[in-house]
Formats: structure tokens, sequence, C-alpha cells
């Protein structure tokens, strides 16, 4: 303990977290320096660059002792020195880095890229307080700063020398002395990207250290007025480098207002010019020039966030390196792919015009270029007018960050085989018109190392028990456990280690929420964002008609059921906001009536993060996978659940059809639209929401319920969701999918009370889940995509 000038005895938990975590960047030091020299060889291998706004890493020490093949003896150690190794787990805090899926994605994408050996690099952002820690007061969400670097983050490595300087605002100077035009970007405000290095191990991997490279935004320049300060006008002596500095604050900054949407591009630029930077840097030193980039680097965009990586490379290239356009454009498009996560228009990066041109006045030049070549292209492939126009980036005022990430990449991914298809017929339809050999469909996938052997131990290692280990380095092994499904004496361990997981989750819940929950019971689980499109609502109207019928036939046939509840919703977006007012309301009103809190209970857990859901998913008996068919790209929650033995209760949406294809029908319960259903009600109208609330009296009751006292502290809380179905007719198909949604659960239930059934088809899902790995979706990103 000498670096921090006390005995080893008198320390507390965080120092000794602190301790060990800097003992073991030590201990993998030497290979980590070892892995970028070799890199930098020219021999080093093609450099893959993922560029992600996100990446939701949560906890790395647990992880990483596994992955080193040194927990046990850790754990020895510090038992001789009377520390528990759990105690200083628990000390260690989500990395405040993400939100959801798209970020959990990329974090499991870098794990198996340092698993199989990969080149690979993440470009993010250091988020000072994250998206937001989330607290339910009085039913409702407060979001609060996340202070997860509040005691430093010992992962962590600053590299002051590596800064990137960024330049916003000022104007462009136009020089036609010499052979060719140049530009220069004057009077512009600088801000400093200080680059902080993460170590990234793979499983069995300490010879090889990936780096996951996270930006923090500082002043470039002395940003302090002293002669504000010395007048008393305190907050100006400092503005200036607030702003900078609110670059890397939170993710996701509301965007409803102008500084917020400001901000926005902000960060994205910030972290597209701050990677690109360095990339380039690095390619000089490696290569000597960047003419044949594309043979020694791949840089990858995750979603339209970071779709200015092809202006900002466009820029290097031409203004810095002086290449000439059309060699520079072959580089860039050859360098770059992208993977679309969403067709949900709010979710696609747009730009105001005036906005965009005056924070980046260069760039806009570059991405106004980029469309004029683009256009003139399309009317030479006999385009039609709408394709041209539907594929342009700029229109109608605004800059179109899909169509540019579209236009920049050689490679376009969707993340399901149906969200390829959507993408190809529907989203992106002109684009494929005309370039459709850009197009593939690249499935997504979860680290198999983190969501089962590192967060279910139990059931890992009853696998490793049946198979061996094999499965941890090759997932396909788990196809193994098929010879085990009509063994009885697995079957019934497996269901213990299942009640064990519920257990400790039982006693989370009671500390936490102050619920007493049945391990015996089943436990549905439905953990994602909030919105209206994964369709808490339809859980909840599910939840309400259970209670409703236990009330009116308190010896009804329901097996109890503890339903979880966990996901954040964005500050801004209201109608999730009051669903997680709903949800509250409900579990209020069921756990506290005496006549169905012995078989219905519902939890909400706050703050909902990868620590969170690695308790959650290995309890999970159905997975609520509920989306309106279309809406969802994949998922990857499906995944995490069916890894750890839940058996999907889902639309046909995202990734649930290959879900299907892979155990079997009889080995998940489906309901509910079918995507063409969906599109021709969207295309052509025809569904009436009035239709299903007058032909159904469940479904008229729930509704009413929502305004009718029945939620007797609520007053008018529910009246939006109310108007949202009968007034809005239903977006999302709510009381349409009720009927067979309630269906199936009604057949779940009946399985559920066959436990050798139920747990054959957990084992299914177990066996099946090797598919959905990322390991497999790295594999084929690099043979199909980076590699080409």
């Amino acid at each position: 303990m000498d670096r921090l000038s006390k005995a080893f005895e008198d320390s507390d938990r965080i120092e000794r977290y602190t301790m060990l975590v800097r003992l073991i960047r030590r201990y993998i030091g030497r290979q980590w320096v070892y892995t970028n020299a070799r890199y930098g060889k020219t021999d080093g291998g093609k450099q893959v660059y993922y560029f992600s706004m996100e990446f939701l890493i949560g906890k790395l020490l647990d992880n990483y002792l596994t992955n080193l093949g040194i927990r046990d003896v850790v754990r020895d150690g510090l038992a001789q020195l009377k520390v528990d190794l759990d105690e200083i787990l628990d000390v260690e805090v989500d990395a405040g880095l993400g939100n959801g899926g798209l970020g959990r994605l990329a974090a499991c994408f870098l794990d198996s890229m340092a698993f199989l050996g990969i080149p690979g690099h993440g470009n993010g952002i250091r988020y000072r307080f994250g998206l937001f820690r989330q607290k339910i007061v009085d039913g409702q969400q407060v979001e609060l700063p996340d202070n997860w670097l509040q005691h430093g983050y010992p992962w962590e490595l600053r590299k002051p020398e590596k800064a990137i300087v960024v330049r916003f605002n000022g104007s462009i100077k136009w020089n036609t002395e010499g052979p060719r035009l140049s530009f220069e970007h004057v009077n512009y405000d600088a801000v400093l990207a200080v680059p902080y290095d993460v170590p990234v191990i793979g499983y069995g991997r300490g010879e090889q250290i990936n780096t996951l490279r996270l930006w923090s935004a500082e002043p470039a320049g002395d940003e302090f007025d002293f002669a504000s300060f010395n007048r008393g006008d305190y907050a100006k002596a400092v503005h200036a480098r607030s702003e900078t500095e609110a670059i890397s604050y939170v993710l996701y900054p509301n965007d409803d207002n102008q500084p917020g949407l400001e901000l926005r591009l902000k960060q994205e630029y910030f972290l597209v010019a701050a990677g690109v930077g360095a990339i380039v840097a690095r390619c000089k030193k490696k290569r000597g020039s960047l003419w044949d980039m594309n043979a020694g680097v791949a840089i990858h965009i995750n979603d339209t966030h970071p779709a200015l990586c092809v202006a900002e490379l466009m820029r290097i290239l031409v203004d810095e390196e002086g290449i000439g356009w059309e060699h520079a454009w072959a580089i860039t498009v050859n360098t770059i792919s992208f993977t679309n996560h969403t067709v949900m228009p709010e979710a696609l990066e747009r730009w105001p015009e005036e906005l965009f041109k005056r924070l980046l006045p260069r760039i806009h030049m570059i991405v106004a270029e980029i469309d004029r070549r683009h256009r003139m292209q399309l009317e030479n492939l006999s385009a039609t007018e709408r394709q041209i126009e539907d594929t342009a980036i700029i229109r109608d005022g605004l800059l179109h960050m899909v169509n540019l990430a579209v236009i920049g990449s050689h490679t376009i991914n969707g993340v399901a085989f149906l969200h390829s298809e959507l993408l190809k017929r529907d989203l992106l339809r002109a684009f494929y018109a005309n370039f459709p050999y850009k197009f593939k469909n690249v499935t997504n996938g979860v680290s198999h190392r983190r969501f089962l052997l590192c967060a279910n131990r139990g059931l890992s290692g009853l696998i490793s028990e049946a198979i061996g280990d094999g499965w941890i380095k090759e997932p396909q092994e788990l196809e193994g456990l098929g010879h085990f499904e009509n063994d009885a004496a697995f079957l019934r361990r497996l269901g213990e280690v299942k009640r064990e997981n519920k257990q400790r989750l039982a006693t989370y819940i009671e500390e936490m929420n102050g619920i007493t929950v049945s391990p015996d019971a089943v436990f549905d689980v439905h953990v994602k964002r909030i919105h209206g499109y994964k369709r808490q609502l339809l859980n909840l109207f599910k939840i309400m008609e259970l209670y409703n019928t236990v009330r009116e036939s308190p010896n009804a046939d329901i097996s109890p059921v503890v339903f979880i509840f966990a996901g954040k919703a964005a500050p801004g977006y209201r109608f999730a906001k009051m669903i997680i007012g709903l949800i509250s309301a409900v579990a209020e009103k069921v756990n506290a009536d005496p006549l169905t809190r012995d078989v219905l209970r519902v939890v909400f857990l706050e703050n909902f993060n990868v620590s969170i859901g690695e308790m959650i998913y290995p309890v999970a008996d159905i997975s609520e996978q509920i989306s309106i068919a279309g809406k969802e790209a994949s998922g990857t929650g499906n995944m995490k659940q069916m890894m750890n033995g839940a058996i999907t209760l889902g639309t046909l949406d995202g990734a649930n059809l290959e879900i299907r294809d892979a155990v079997g029908e009889e080995n998940m319960a489906l309901f509910g639209l079918k995507i063409e259903q969906v599109m021709s009600f969207y295309r052509k109208g025809g569904y009436s929401a009035w239709d299903e609330y007058h032909g159904d009296c469940r479904i008229k009751r729930l509704v009413d319920q929502l305004i009718d006292g029945f939620f007797p502290n609520a007053g008018s809380d529910f009246r939006d969701i109310y108007d949202s179905l009968l007034r809005d007719n239903d977006e999302y198909f709510v009381l349409k999918d009720f009927p067979s949604y309630m269906d199936a659960f009604g057949k779940l239930q009946t399985l559920y009370r066959d436990a050798d059934a139920w747990r054959r088809m957990s084992l299914r899902n177990i066996m099946r889940s090797r598919y959905f790995t990322s390991d497999e979706t790295i594999k084929k990103y690099d043979a199909e995509i980076w590699r080409t």
C-alpha cells in the first residue's frame, strides 16, 4: 500500500480495490506495450478501429481475473490477508460509458476481438457523468449524475502526449495560389481531445492486450478568465472551460432544445476527429503514407453517430495530405464500413444545415461535395428522381447521417436477418436498388464468457462438469448438452442452479425494494430500454388482467409469478416516463393486495446496468421479447437470457426469428402480428383500436382502468397513455396483440408445471445459444467485411 502511504490493514475496500487493479495492470503491462508495438510494425496485421458512442463495459475486475486465469490465485492470496475477494468485487462501479444494447454489443465485440487475436481498438468518449443514475421517487424516474469517476478509474491510463486538437466554428480561407486549390480553417475554437486507454483482455489471451481508447474534452489553452474572476464574475471566469468540458460530460444530452442539439453534434464530431486523427498518425508512422491506408486499416461505424468519419477522413486526405479527391474517396470508402442498428426515425441522425455549417464549416463543404458527386453518380446510373432524393445527404435543410454513412462505406450490414431485409426493402431501398453489392447481414451476438461463464458460475460449472470446459473457447461444444436432455439427475441439478440464482436475486430485491419474492415462483423478466415499441405496456396489461382474474376468482389456476422490470427512459421521452410510473402503480397495487400478493409480484429494479443484468439474466424463466414486429433491429437481451436457460415469449421480430430457427418453435412461445401484417396496417391503414377496445371486454376494462380510479393515487397521470391507445390509434398495436399474447403466456404457465419438460426446453435454449455468441459474429465481420 505504499502508493497510498498507509499500512494494508488500515486501508478501506476502495483502496484495496484500487491497488488490486493497479497490480493487474502492472501484471499485463509488458504484454500491453508489446501488443501495441507489434501492431505498430508493418507486419502487425490489419488494424480494426471500432467507433461507437457507447461502450457498456460494466465492471471489469471479475471478468479480467477470469480471462487471465488467476481468479482462484487472487482469491486465495487475499484470503491469507483476511480479505474476501467478493467484497473487493462489490466495490467496483459500472463504467458510465453506455446505455443499452448498442453499447453492450460494442463491449462484447471488443471482448471477442481480443479473444480471437484480432487487432481491434475501440474509440469512444470518456463521459464524466455517464448517461444518468436512475432513481425512482414516488413512482417516477428521476435523473441524477452518474458520478462513476468519483474515486478515479484505475483501469485507465491517461496519455496527454497523444492528444488531438479538434476545431469548431470559425471560417474557411480559400487559397488559390499554387498548383491546386487548398483550404485553411481559421478563427476556430480549439478543443483538446485527451485519450485515456483501457486494456481489453481476452480470455486466455494474456499475451495480446487490445485497447479501448476513450477521449476526454479539455481546454486547448488558458481558458480561465482571470480578469472576470477578480471582478467577482466567477461564472464568466470559467465559462469557456465549462463549455469545452461539457462535450464529454454526459452521454446523449437532451437534444429537444438548441443548445442540447449543438452539444450532441459537437460530441459526435469530437469523437470522430479525435479517433480518425489518431488513426492517421499511427498509420503514417507505420506505413509512411496514407496512399494505401485501406490495406492496413478498417474503420467501423457502429450506427450513425460516428458517420462523420467519412467526411473527416476525406478532410485529412485532401487538405492535409494533398491527395486528389478521387483517390482520397477510394481510400475512404475502402476503409470504412457501417452497421445500421435501427429503423426508428428518431434514431437516425439528422442535423439542421445552418447549425452544421456554422459549427463545422470545412466538414460541411466536404459533405456538400460528397452529396453533389453522389447525385451525379446516380444520374449516370439512370436512377429515378425519387431515388436520388431519398439517398441525398443534404435535403430539406437537413443533413442525413445515415445516407452519408452508406455512401461513404464499402459495406453496410443489418444486425438480424429480418432487420437486414427491412433495410433493403424499406429504409435503404433506394440505395439497395443501385448498390446491392454493399449490403450484408451479420446477426448480433453476445459474449458467452461474460453472460454465462462469469455471470452464472453455477450453471457454467454444471456445464463444464457435464461436457468439459472446451465450450468456453468453442461455444459450438454446447451442443454436447444434448446428451443430457433425458438425464433426470442433470435436469434436477439444472433446476437447483436456477433456484439458487433466484434466491440470490430475491435477497437483493428484499434489500433494495423491500419486496419479498419466492424463488419457487416463475420469474418473468422484461429488462430493456423503456420505449413504446418495446411494449412494456403490453406486459403491464397482462399483469393487470391476471390481477383482475385473481381478484374475481381467488382460486384461479395461476402459478405464482414474479414480474421483473428494469430499464431507463430517455430524459426527454415523456411517454416512456409515464410507463415507468405505470409499472410503479401496478406494483404498488398488486404487491399490497392480500388476495394477490402470494400469486403475483411486480418489481422494478432501478438504475439498470450491466451488473444488475448479470444478476437478472441467470434467474429468468420467461424472457419477454415482445416488441412490435419490424421495430427491434435484433435485440441482445433475448440472447443473454436464452444463454441462461430462459424461454422466449416473443413476437417474430429482430433475432427472435433466428432463435426460433435454432431452438424450434416448440421451445419458445410466439404470438402477435407478423411483419407483413404490421407493414400493411402502416401503409394501407385498416387498423382500428376502437374496434379492439369494444370487441374484447378484457381490453376495454384494462384501458378504462388507466383513468377510472383503479389506481387511486394516479389522478390523470395515465390519461396520455389512454389517449395514445384510442385517440392516436395504438401506434404499436398493443391492443391487437393482447389476446394472442395472453394465450402464449398461458401456454408457458401450463408448461412450467411439468418441471422436467420445462428444463428440457431450457437446456435446448442453452445449447443453441452457441449460434448467438459474439465470437461467431466477429468471425463473420472479420472474414466478410474488415478483411475484404
